[in-house]
């Protein structure tokens, strides 16, 4: 057996062992998320609040471990990417969510499959992440470009006074904004409302837009925050 081979099945070995250390963590999720800023910044606000309600309390049992992973890259690359995080992870992860959004990308549709079938849930938004966010708002079924619902909330953010008087991706307390006048239970309203006629076996996430899945990752985490 040449020296390529020998270090290559030695490799797979120290693999192999590193997943059967691996042990299943309850309540834990992995949310990895296309965006560097708006999406992991709005996540880390939910987690927050659930570390400020339960996190020290030691007669929670089940307190979650959320790990948020805001990778920059986009659809197909961005589920090989949570691959990468998922096999170098110390722990099974109970919950992997992947969140993107359509923007100007062909592969949208195959990316969401990819990721079902590995066992992802998938909170995608079609077009843009900042639909998920004007549904805190107002609710809408316009078909609008990307560049359209940053300027909503550009308007939002203005008669609000949130942060500057503008809608911008770094804003650390992104969800408390959004949140306010009870923001957040009226966007999983309103997403609701939205995708009641999405049709899961004949619709394309490509062609229902606007559309957003995201409710369904913040109804999970939400539930922490509803215990007693």
């Amino acid at each position: 057996m040449g020296s390529d081979d020998l270090f290559k099945k030695r490799r797979k070995e120290r693999e192999q062992r590193r997943h059967e250390y691996k042990t299943p963590r309850a309540n834990s999720y992995l949310i990895v998320t296309e965006g560097e800023r708006t999406e992991p910044l709005y996540f880390k606000g939910i987690e927050k609040q659930i570390k400020d309600k339960i996190g020290g309390r030691v007669d929670v049992i089940a307190a979650p471990m959320i790990e948020i992973h805001g990778e920059g890259s986009y659809t197909e690359k961005l589920i090989e990417l949570t691959e990468r995080i998922v096999k170098k992870a110390g722990v099974i992860y109970q919950n992997i969510w992947v969140v993107f959004d359509k923007d100007d990308f062909e592969d949208f549709d195959r990316a969401i499959a990819d990721g079902i079938e590995k066992g992802y849930k998938i909170a995608w938004s079609n077009q843009s992440f900042e639909y998920w966010l004007y549904l805190h708002f107002y609710y809408s079924d316009s078909a609008l470009h990307r560049e359209d619902w940053n300027e909503k909330l550009d308007e939002i953010f203005r008669r609000y006074h949130f942060g500057n008087g503008k809608y911008q991706k770094n804003y650390a307390d992104i969800y408390n904004m959004v949140d306010s006048f009870d923001g957040v239970n009226t966007a999983i309203k309103n997403a609701k409302r939205r995708m009641a006629g999405f049709r899961n076996s004949f619709d394309k996430p490509s062609e229902y837009d606007p559309g957003t899945t995201v409710y369904e990752l913040v109804q999970e985490l939400k539930r922490y925050l509803e215990k007693p």
